[in-house]
């Protein structure tokens, strides 16, 4: 896989006008929900500032696989704090208060659902979502919808926290006490790979980050890496 470059290098840019053309005219909404993400964006937003040497290692580990060249989305674009650096344009996320602060950082961002993505057939070369699939309500139904708008040859990236991780394992301990987390469902890899073979997604690669010059830090942010199985769609199945 080859390193992203610099913004200039290859990347197809997008006006506001380009990324709006990419939305479906109707449909693929669906209700959007209250969470606290809405009700304390900048909250969420500051644990990145507080945890530099987490967030730029997770920033490294997902950049060795983020094609740098052709038009990207992030699913659960949040605050933007990993479609901005990996210079990904185009962001949708649940959060009407995270995609206003997504704007503020540049990036094209709307509302909506990642089990009903408001955006066109196969218009994506990549998608990116980042400790998201935990807070989806149907994970099948997501990556689904990602291969849909993805291009033929199209790859999806995904980091997790896994379950079975020391870190997945520290969430789950303290998931009571969370406002983001309380209600989330974390995944093993195992997991998240079988329901990728089922979304229609192949040649996965798994990489575990490693937080260096930080002993003491838990493993288990994961980044899994697939491509769009270009033969027939993947049948309907739970």
């Amino acid at each position: 896989m080859q390193r992203r470059g610099s913004a200039d290098e290859g990347r197809e840019r997008h006006d506001g006008d380009k990324s709006r053309s990419l939305l479906k005219s109707s449909g693929g909404t669906a209700h959007v929900r209250a969470t606290p993400f809405d009700r304390y964006p900048w909250l969420y937003d500051r644990w990145y500032d507080e945890n530099p040497h987490i967030y730029q290692a997770e920033v490294r580990a997902l950049e060795q696989y983020v094609p740098w060249r052709g038009s990207g989305l992030e699913v659960g674009v949040g605050t933007a704090r990993f479609a901005a650096p990996l210079q990904i344009e185009v962001g949708v996320d649940i959060s009407p208060a995270m995609v206003r602060i997504a704007r503020e950082r540049g990036v094209e961002a709307v509302v909506g659902a990642a089990e009903a993505l408001p955006f066109c057939d196969r218009v994506f070369d990549f998608v990116l979502m980042v400790t998201v699939v935990c807070f989806i309500e149907d994970t099948l139904a997501a990556f689904r919808e990602v291969r849909r708008i993805l291009k033929e040859g199209g790859s999806l990236t995904l980091g997790i926290i896994d379950r079975e991780s020391p870190l997945g394992r520290q969430y789950l301990r303290e998931r009571a006490e969370s406002i983001f987390f309380r209600d989330a469902v974390f995944y093993s890899t195992g997991e998240v790979e079988s329901l990728l073979e089922k979304a229609g997604f192949l040649d996965r690669e798994v990489v575990q980050t490693v937080f260096e010059g930080f002993p003491d830090a838990p493993s288990g942010f994961v980044v899994i890496h697939a491509c769009k199985d270009t033969r027939e769609a993947a049948p309907i199945d739970t």
